[in-house]
């Protein structure tokens, strides 16, 4: 999807793409540019762990993490070291 850049430096998030990530008003979220591109996502904090019925322990997102979203983690954890 096409958006634009207003004078001020401020790009419109798409109503449906908003829904879509679960993004709220006044939600701090997290810019950085990677490679050649901008990548915008929520913004990282205190996680909770809860025991899940099977016994393992999870920090709840409250939506679903998609694999590429996983990969992307585990390379810049690994880029860290």
């Amino acid at each position: 999807m096409r958006v634009t850049i207003d004078k001020a430096g401020r790009i419109v998030v798409p109503k449906s793409m908003r829904e879509e990530l679960g993004l709220n008003p006044e939600e701090p979220l997290e810019i950085e540019v990677v490679d050649d591109h901008v990548e915008i996502s929520h913004a990282t904090g205190t996680a909770r762990l809860v025991e899940g019925p099977d016994g393992l322990m999870a920090a709840p997102t409250g939506r679903t993490i998609t694999s590429e979203e996983i990969r992307r983690i585990l390379e810049a954890a690994r880029e860290r070291r």
